[in-house]
């Protein structure tokens, strides 16, 4: 796969993700750090869908 055109985010520099042969995740980024940043810069579709609905 080319990593040269790829855009990543300052603070995912060096991220790294492999599924091992039993279909775990093995990352360099702890779990809880990873998803504090997605928390912090993914808008989750789901929560805006309901507030519309209200």
């Amino acid at each position: 796969m080319d990593n040269k055109n790829k855009k990543t985010h300052e603070e995912l520099k060096g991220f790294d993700i492999k599924v091992d042969p039993f279909g775990q995740m093995e990352t360099n980024i702890s779990i809880d750090d990873l998803n504090a940043f997605l928390n912090e810069n993914v808008e989750d579709k789901r929560l805006n869908s309901k507030k519309e609905e209200e």
